[in-house]
């Protein structure tokens, strides 16, 4: 899993009839904790997140299964919504 921000919504009208009633949020990861990896992806949302939120995202066929139609075509999926999380310094 990895963690990241959820900072942005997608809407797609037209889209696979499989991922009909699923909710599409962009994702910015983190690179530490204060800090963010370049460029943003796409995951399902499985936890109700939001805009701001800091998010667990799974990847590949754990995605999938997170979601109740293991055919669903999807390969990020967001599975919960952090609180917090510490980082020890190197």
């Amino acid at each position: 899993m990895r963690i990241g921000k959820v900072v942005g919504n997608v809407w797609a009208t037209r889209k696979d009839e499989k991922l009909n009633g699923q909710k599409f949020l962009v994702i910015k990861l983190f690179l530490d904790k204060e800090n963010y990896q370049e460029g943003l992806f796409v995951a399902s949302d499985n936890a109700g997140a939001g805009i701001g939120d800091t998010v667990l995202v799974t990847n590949g066929s754990a995605a999938r299964a997170s979601v109740e139609n293991t055919q669903i075509p999807v390969d990020s999926t967001i599975v919960g919504i952090v609180d917090s999380f510490e980082v020890e310094d190197e």
